[in-house]
């Protein structure tokens, strides 16, 4: 018995069972929706939508590094508990979701959903807990003068990418690696000052205003927010933070780039951390 697209589309909407499993089991039913549901559910490839709901906020990073520098991925594959995490079924999915990525090189989170779909249902029928691929970041470098730093904390649940403009090919993988596990310890949320989007520039402004005495000259409160803002951009910017591998503790990370390699630059960094 020939079933519609449509049909075997609700089918997987309301079970989250794989597209072949939903158009067999339908063609097995007669085409009763109802009657395949429970035929799903019997076979075990069905799933109970609160499975689903469950907060999912544990999990790892499955991962890929070219040791050129030319090509790099990170994806976040999350479950409910630290025990799923060791399972070898689990350990296997994320590897094989990172192959995924590497291999079809999805642009979106609908195609890899798409892509593991069926391995994902079968996986949580089985250790019976939400399992979810979050996100995914897959970068390759424009051209020969470009690398990536990459660097994953232990237990795979921070990992950070880090492309790095280098003309003249003077840093090698080990300092790109030293500038990633800089950008897993220290947090950044932007590259440079003049990246901050300026709503959220605004708001610290403001925030900042506020807890100057209104009383002050108008110029001596600007002057402080100003000094306060490089206190922000000290924390918050990539390029403005203090290297943490500095002997001396002074060296910006701009700072330490442009001593290495003067005409280097930092184009763009990532760090996921899982549940975060």
């Amino acid at each position: 018995m020939s079933v519609s697209p449509q049909d075997v589309k609700e089918l997987r909407d309301k079970t989250q069972a794989g597209m072949m499993d939903c158009k067999k089991a339908l063609q097995e039913a007669s085409g009763n929706m109802e009657a395949a549901i429970e035929i799903l559910r019997k076979k075990g490839m069905a799933l109970a939508k609160k499975k689903w709901a469950r907060e999912a906020r544990e999990g790892i990073l499955g991962t890929y590094y070219d040791p050129s520098g030319k090509l790099g991925l990170l994806v976040e594959v999350n479950c409910e508990t630290d025990f799923v995490i060791q399972t070898p079924d689990f350990q296997n999915f994320v590897k094989k979701a990172a192959s995924l990525i590497r291999e079809k090189a999805p642009q979106r989170m609908e195609e890899l959903r798409e892509m593991v779909q069926d391995d994902l249902t079968s996986l949580v029928a089985k250790i019976g807990e939400n399992i979810q691929v979050r996100r995914f970041e897959h970068w390759k470098v424009p051209n020969s003068e470009t690398t990536l730093g990459f660097y994953l904390h232990a237990g795979s649940k921070i990992g950070v990418l880090v492309q790095i403009a280098d003309p003249e090919h003077k840093i090698p993988a080990d300092l790109s690696k030293e500038l990633a596990m800089h950008i897993a310890a220290m947090h950044p949320r932007y590259l440079r000052p003049e990246e901050i989007p300026a709503e959220t520039l605004e708001k610290e402004k403001e925030i900042l205003l506020a807890t100057i005495d209104a009383k002050k000259p108008r110029e001596v409160q600007q002057k402080i927010v100003e000094g306060k803002l490089k206190k922000f951009y000290a924390e918050e910017c990539l390029e403005d933070q203090i290297f943490v591998k500095d002997p001396q503790g002074k060296k910006t990370v701009a700072q330490w780039l442009k001593g290495i390699a003067p005409k280097a630059r930092i184009e763009r960094f990532v760090r996921l951390q899982v549940g975060a």
